[in-house]
């Protein structure tokens, strides 16, 4: 019995006993943020990684430990592998870590590894009339390198922002590198903006507006009703539907 126990303590440390010997190089980084209309944001961060030959078989033997944490596999390829989005007045949720096969190339190797996660308090948002809400980015959620002058991406990184469907976007500091036509339109129509290699963010702005339906105020109006009242708010509502037939009624008989 105690020499099965031992097995399976070996079996669990397979893993990790290549760390210090494993050689990896992150080739390029992509962080891609979805903007949601309840100040949250959905965050994919794609990390590609070279791997020497020797590295391989450590590599894929990490990669089937499903058990390694962040800071293991951060051990493992270096401090660029990290969250990128970062608030200090929310929280990050909903992490999942998936390391990708290795993907040869004639004599070279490389991987991508995936770090997906959920932020709170991304943005903040004012109501400026009856349906339109302006929302802008926290610039201190941006955890990227630290240049003088603040934050800046690193040259082979590439941040890209997504608002949500219906939105329009407002304001965008640095001018972004793409899409290249997108200062010239007022942004009319874009989606996605992305910044390359190198840009400093130090002064970064990002403000994008929602122009809320009647359709969705009315549904919006509900739900704050039945979130204050529970189900009570479901007899309100019946109530006033029966009281207006009644109306409707007296009204015809008359």
């Amino acid at each position: 019995m105690r020499a099965l126990s031992l097995l399976f303590v070996v079996l669990a440390l397979v893993p990790l006993l290549g760390l210090a010997n494993a050689s990896y190089n992150v080739t390029s980084i992509k962080v891609n943020l979805y903007l949601n209309q309840n100040t949250s944001a959905h965050v994919n961060e794609t990390v590609q990684v070279a791997i020497t030959n020797q590295s391989v078989a450590q590599y894929q033997a990490n990669r089937l430990a499903l058990n390694l944490t962040l800071s293991q596999w951060q051990e493992l390829i270096g401090s660029a592998l990290q969250e990128h989005i970062i608030n200090p007045k929310g929280a990050t949720y909903n992490f999942i870590l998936l390391p990708g096969p290795v993907v040869q190339s004639g004599t070279s190797y490389r991987a991508d590894i995936v770090l997906s996660y959920d932020v709170s308090n991304v943005t903040t948002v004012n109501q400026t009339s009856p349906r339109v809400f302006v929302y802008t980015l926290r610039p201190s959620i941006l955890n990227f390198q630290h240049g003088a002058s603040g934050e800046v991406l690193n040259p082979n990184t590439t941040f890209n922002i997504t608002i949500p469907s219906g939105a329009r976007v407002k304001t965008v500091y640095p001018v972004p590198d793409w899409p290249p036509y997108g200062v010239t339109n007022n942004f009319a129509n874009v989606t996605s903006v992305a910044w390359y290699y190198g840009e400093p963010l130090s002064k970064f702005e990002f403000i994008f507006v929602v122009n809320q339906s009647i359709r969705d105020e009315v549904g919006a109006f509900f739900l704050t009703v039945y979130q204050a009242l529970g189900l009570y708010s479901y007899l309100i509502i019946a109530a006033v539907i029966v009281l207006f037939i009644l109306y409707v009624y007296y009204r015809a008989s008359k």
